[in-house]
C-alpha cells in the first residue's frame, strides 16, 4: 500500500475516533475505546482532567469523569495495571501479563523478612478490606526490589507498608481497589476478579510469541507504527532491537500486520491487517471536529511519527524548568479536522467553577478564521463542562 501523508493522517485519526462523527458514545463507548486501544496511560496530574480522562474526553461523546471511575472501581470492567507505563486496561487482558506476575513471585523469595509482612497484610485486608500504605499497620523500612513495570526496577531501602502492598500488587495477589488523588488503596484480587480469570494460563508462554503480541498491541494502540526505536514500545520487558525485528518479521509472516509506504517518509510503516478496512471510510469523512489531545494520548506515543505525518512537534513541558518552557506547564495539542491547528493551556478552577484558558497558540501557517475560532471556543466550553465548570475565562483574547 502506498499512501500520501494526508491519507495516512486521515486513516490514523479515523481509527482513533477523532475524525468525523463520534464513534464512541456514552459509558459503553469509553469501555469500547479502551478495549480497541489495549490500554490508555494513567497520570495523576490533574490540571483540567487527568491524562486518562482527557484521552477519553476527546473521543467519547458526552464523556463524564465518573464513567471511568465506575468502569474501574464499580463495574470492574477496567483495571489499573502496568502496560505502557502506568495504565488502564480491560480486565479480560489480565492473563496476558501473567509472566510479569510470575517474575515478581519468583523474586519475592529473595527478600528476607518479607513473608511475615505479606501474611500480616493479607490478614489485615481479609478482615478490614481496602487499605493504603498510610493505614496498613506495618512500620519501618525494608530492603526491597520493586517489580512494578514503571518504576525502573528500583531497589533499596523503602517504606515497609508501601513495599509490601506494591509487592502483592506485582504478584497479582492485590488489585488497586480505588484511588484518592494519587493515593492508592489496595485489596485482595480474589474479592473482585473472577476465579477463572485469576487462574487463567499465560496465552503466550513462549517469549517470542509474547513479544509479537506486545508489539502488535502497541501498533494497534497507536494505529500506525514503524520498526524503529520508539517510545511507543516503552515497558515491553526485554524488547531490544533484535527482539523487535523478530516480532515484526513474525507478524508480517503471519499476515497480522501490513506494510505501508507513506509519501515522504523513509522506510515502511505498519498497520494491523484488521485495520486496513478503515482506510476507504477515512478518506470520505468531511466533518471538522476540534479536540484537545491529552499529553500521554496513544496518538502521541511516538512524537517523531507525529512530526513526520503532521509536521507537528509536541513536548510535554510539565517537567521542564519554567524558564526553559516554550509554551507552558500543562499544554494540550489542538486537533482541527485532520491537522494539529495549535495548542492550548487551560486550567480548571474548581472552587470558582471557571475554566481558565491561559493561552492559545496557533501553528505557523494556520489562519485564524471565524470557523476555527468558533470551534475552539466550543471545545473549551465542552472542556469546562467536563471539569464541572460553568464559565470559560480567557486570560488573553487570542481566540
Amino acid at each position: 500500500m502506498k499512501w500520501t501523508k494526508e491519507e495516512a493522517r486521515r486513516f490514523l485519526l479515523y481509527k482513533h475516533g477523532l475524525l468525523g462523527d463520534y464513534v464512541f458514545v456514552g459509558k459503553e463507548g469509553a469501555l469500547q475505546f479502551v478495549r480497541n486501544c489495549g490500554c490508555i496511560q494513567f497520570d495523576p496530574v490533574d490540571v483540567c482532567g487527568k491524562n486518562a480522562e482527557l484521552t477519553l474526553f476527546s473521543r467519547v461523546k458526552g464523556m463524564k469523569k465518573q464513567w471511568l471511575h465506575e468502569l474501574l472501581y464499580k463495574d470492574r470492567l477496567l483495571l489499573d495495571y502496568p502496560d505502557k507505563n502506568q495504565a488502564i486496561m480491560p480486565v479480560e487482558d489480565w492473563p496476558y501479563f501473567e509472566r510479569y506476575r510470575k517474575a515478581a513471585r519468583d523474586a519475592q523469595e529473595q527478600f528476607e523478612g518479607l513473608k511475615p509482612l505479606l501474611d500480616l497484610a493479607r490478614d489485615y485486608m481479609q478482615k478490614h478490606g481496602p487499605v493504603s500504605s498510610d493505614e496498613l499497620p506495618i512500620a519501618g523500612r525494608i530492603h526491597w526490589h520493586s517489580m512494578i513495570h514503571w518504576s525502573g526496577n528500583w531497589h533499596g531501602e523503602s517504606n515497609a507498608a508501601r513495599s509490601v502492598l506494591e509487592q502483592m500488587y506485582c504478584t497479582g495477589e492485590c488489585v488497586i481497589h480505588h484511588k484518592n488523588g494519587a493515593r492508592k488503596f489496595y485489596d485482595l484480587a480474589d474479592k473482585y476478579l473472577p476465579a477463572q480469570l485469576l487462574s487463567a494460563p499465560d496465552p503466550y508462554p513462549d517469549e517470542n510469541d509474547h513479544m509479537a503480541f506486545r508489539v502488535l498491541r502497541r501498533i494497534g494502540a497507536v494505529g500506525i507504527l514503524w520498526n524503529r526505536p520508539s517510545d511507543a514500545f516503552l515497558n515491553i520487558w526485554g524488547l531490544d532491537a533484535e527482539k523487535r525485528e523478530q516480532a515484526f518479521a513474525a507478524l508480517l509472516r503471519e499476515g497480522r500486520i501490513l506494510p505501508v509506504q507513506v509519501e515522504g517518509v523513509r522506510g515502511d510503516m505498519y498497520i494491523r491487517a484488521e485495520d486496513a478496512a478503515l482506510f476507504d471510510a477515512a478518506q470520505k469523512v468531511s466533518s471538522a471536529r476540534c479536540e484537545t489531545i491529552a499529553p500521554l494520548d496513544p496518538l502521541l506515543w511516538d512524537r517523531k511519527l507525529i512530526k513526520a505525518l503532521f509536521d507537528f512537534e509536541y513536548s510535554w513541558e510539565i517537567y521542564t524548568p519554567q524558564s526553559k518552557r516554550k509554551y507552558g506547564y500543562y499544554v494540550l495539542p489542538l486537533l482541527y479536522g485532520d491537522r494539529f491547528a495549535g495548542r492550548v493551556e487551560a486550567a480548571a478552577d474548581m472552587k470558582n467553577g471557571v475554566l481558565q484558558v491561559k493561552n492559545v497558540w496557533l501553528e505557523n501557517g494556520v489562519k485564524k478564521t471565524g470557523a476555527l475560532e468558533k470551534k475552539i471556543r466550543q471545545c473549551m466550553q465542552r472542556l469546562a463542562r467536563f471539569n464541572g465548570c460553568k464559565e470559560v475565562c480567557y486570560a488573553e483574547e487570542k481566540v
